[in-house]
This record gives C-alpha cells, sequence and structure tokens, in this order.
C-alpha cells in the first residue's frame, strides 16, 4: 500500500525536529552529548557473541572469569571444552592437544565447542581443531610480583623450587641456588609463570627483538587482556566487546586466599621479582598500556565510570541476596561440603555459604556464582557427557 503523499517527508522532518531538540536541551545544560548514551548502554548492538576462548592463566583472578564462561554456558546450553576422562586440567603442563577434551576421541568431522576455558598451555594450531573460526580469544594478566606471591603461597609443596626454599623472600634472594632447568615443567610456575602460559619459553633471555616479536604474536591472536589489578573495568570491557548482559558478567572473587594468606613483600623483594620474571613483567606493562588504551578508544571515561559503578552496585546487591553475611569465608567455614574450594600449599582458600532463605529461583542463580570450578567443572560435564563416569574430587570425599 502506498504511504500518503508527503509522509516519508513529515517523518523525517519529526526524526530532525526531535535529534534538534536533544541537542539544543544539551547545549542549554552545559553538557556533552555523550551523556545521553546510558540511555542506550544497555541495549545490545548485535546478538551475544558465543564462540569464546579464554586462556586461563595461574594466580591471577582467571578462576572468577571461568566461573562468569561456565554460567554463561549453562545458561545459554552452550558446549564446553572439558577435560577428557578423569582429568581436571587441559594436559597442563605440557602444551595443549586437541585430544585432552573429551568428546574429540571419536572419528568423523572434527567438533567444534562454543567456550575453552580450563587451564591449559596454549597452543594455536590444536586450539583451532577444537573452537570455530569466529571464536573471540581473551586472557588475563596480573602483576607479576604478586602473581609470584600468589604462586609461592599456592604452589609450595608442588614446585621444586619453591619447596627448596624456606621463604619467598629467601627465594628471592637467590633464586637459582632453588631453581634448576633440570626439574623441567614441575618448576614453571617459579619463573614468568603467565609467559609460560601463553606457549613461550619461560626461560629465555629478555632480548628486545625476541619479547616484542612474542608480545605481537599475543597481540594478533588475542582480542582482549584483562588485567587483574583493574578487574572490574576489563569485565566492563568485554562485556561490551561480547554483547553480554551485566549479569553475564557480575561475579564474586573466587579461589581467591583469606589476608592473613597474602605475604607481605619488601621493596628489595618487589624488584628482585620483577628482574627475575623480566619476561612476566614485559607482557605486564604492554598489555595493561593496551587495556586503557582500548577502554578509551572503546568507551571513554564518562561511559566506563558508570558502567563500573553499574557493575559494583549489582555485586553488592547479589552478594547481600546470596551469601551468608554477605562476604567470604574461611575454608573451615563452609558448612556446605560441596562448596568447599581445594585448599593448596601454604593459602588459606576462601569460599562462600548461602543464605538459608532462599526460594529455589534465587538459590540456583546463587548457587552458579559460589561453586568453586572443580566443582562446577564436574557438573558440566556430568551434564554434558551423562553417558561418561562422572568425575570425582577426592577432597571432597575426605
Amino acid at each position: 500500500m502506498l504511504s500518503p503523499p508527503g509522509g516519508t517527508q513529515r517523518c523525517f522532518q519529526a526524526i530532525l525536529l526531535l535529534a534538534l531538540i536533544v541537542f539544543l536541551l544539551a547545549g542549554f545544560l552545559h553538557r556533552d552529548i555523550r551523556l545521553f548514551e546510558p540511555l542506550l548502554w544497555g541495549q545490545a548492538e548485535g546478538p551475544p557473541v558465543i564462540n569464546v576462548m579464554f586462556l586461563k592463566t595461574h594466580k591471577t583472578a582467571s578462576s572468577t572469569v571461568l566461573n562468569i564462561l561456565f554460567r554463561f554456558a549453562e545458561t545459554h546450553n552452550l558446549s564446553v571444552a572439558l577435560p577428557a576422562g578423569s582429568r581436571f586440567h587441559l594436559g597442563y603442563p605440557w602444551l595443549f592437544l586437541a585430544r585432552y577434551v573429551e568428546g574429540l576421541e571419536s572419528p568423523g568431522p572434527q567438533r567444534h565447542f562454543n567456550i575453552m576455558c580450563n587451564h591449559l598451555r596454549f597452543n594455536l594450531p590444536e586450539v583451532q581443531k577444537v573452537m570455530p573460526e569466529d571464536t573471540f580469544y581473551f586472557s588475563i594478566l596480573r602483576n607479576p610480583v604478586f602473581q609470584l606471591e600468589s604462586a609461592f603461597a599456592y604452589y609450595r609443596k608442588d614446585v621444586p623450587a619453591f619447596r627448596a626454599a624456606g621463604s619467598l623472600d629467601a627465594f628471592l634472594a637467590a633464586p637459582r641456588t632453588y631453581y634448576h632447568r633440570g626439574a623441567g615443567l614441575r618448576n614453571a610456575p617459579a619463573r614468568n609463570g603467565m609467559w609460560f602460559d601463553l606457549g613461550f619459553d619461560n626461560d629465555a633471555p629478555a632480548d628486545e627483538a625476541y619479547v616484542r616479536a612474542r608480545l605481537a604474536d599475543v597481540e594478533r591472536r588475542f582480542q582482549l587482556v584483562l588485567i587483574a589489578e583493574h578487574l572490574d573495568e576489563s569485565l566492563v570491557l568485554l562485556r561490551h566487546l561480547l554483547r553480554w548482559r551485566l549479569d553475564d558478567v557480575v561475579a564474586f572473587p573466587l579461589n581467591s586466599r583469606s589476608p592473613r594468606s597474602v605475604a607481605g613483600l619488601s621493596p628489595e623483594a618487589r624488584a628482585r621479582a620483577r628482574r627475575w620474571c623480566a619476561l612476566d613483567w614485559r607482557l605486564y606493562e604492554h598489555f595493561n598500556r593496551t587495556l586503557w588504551a582500548r577502554v578509551r578508544a572503546e568507551l571513554g571515561p564518562r561511559r566506563l565510570r558508570s558502567e563500573v559503578a553499574r557493575l559494583r552496585a549489582r555485586r553488592r546487591e547479589l552478594a547481600a541476596r546470596c551469601l551468608q553475611d554477605g562476604e567470604a569465608k574461611n575454608g573451615s567455614q563452609i558448612t556446605d561440603r560441596r562448596l568447599r574450594p581445594y585448599q593448596s600449599g601454604v593459602a588459606d582458600i576462601m569460599g562462600y555459604n548461602l543464605r538459608r532463605d532462599l526460594d529455589n529461583q534465587t538459590r540456583q542463580m546463587c548457587l552458579r556464582m559460589v561453586t568453586p570450578e572443580l566443582q562446577y567443572m564436574a557438573h558440566l560435564y556430568a551434564r554434558q557427557f551423562p553417558g561418561k563416569p562422572p568425575k570425582n574430587i577426592p577432597f571432597l570425599e575426605e
């Protein structure tokens, strides 16, 4: 049916008039027109990204990010690349191979998954056998001084270089007294652990040409690198790039240590840690800069502040709604054995108790947010592969 004469012109004039009113109002209030953008921030610019590969580096707040991805996968009924059989990681510390993933052992066309986020040592050609071509790749880094301090506490009993040293201060005072390449991959967490997780040689000399080439490799493959010290800002940018909802990226800190488990380091010890982990330090400095450049380009300071405030407010709201006393508890205080986090080394890993007065729907939402990494992975495995023997978590059976 034809439009009435002049109908299109009147519609166009109305749109112009509305736009003029908005601009005049902005000028009258002496405000930047970008202040009107928050009205649209909750609206996605397209369908959400569902094919995501997260390189889960060690001791970098990566367990919190993994929970976000597990929840998104379960909520949207997406497939997850999970460790095969009784394993809890994807071949770490060896370079990743596609055969470490459950469901790829059968003959025929290679199967692809939507989400990949369990611990692995990055090996792009093998990852590409598991993930679709349009996969969004991202990872996370942490200040190497604090990452090394956390690794020392967490892996104290497992890493030969840490086990031989009485303290982190003693280790940093003479690291080569304790760290020997002959120990092989078992010593990987003791030096440039994040560089190692990316698939590089953690004992390589910090030669300028070599470092620049490896940084370029990471930039080419990973669309985003989060920074643990700026996790909220990182998650806001991640949500923007993935076109996810606010609740998709709200999370409680998981696998974090109690304050008494955190060792203070002197300025001298921190300087030694930066020198010992020089490759990780270059990695962290570079991608800390790129994160903020990306935030400025994609969001701008006003939108960033507003979105971070919304994220934190929602986290506080959910903590009050979900958590007993609204806060994390020491591992020994967790009443539900299924929610007890794995305790490692000399670290006291925190967890959560849920409020007892939750209705079923709210309890399910809250339960997903507080379920520790190993338990959530076992839950998804049983759901995704009901015909396979379930994964047993030994420390829950003690």
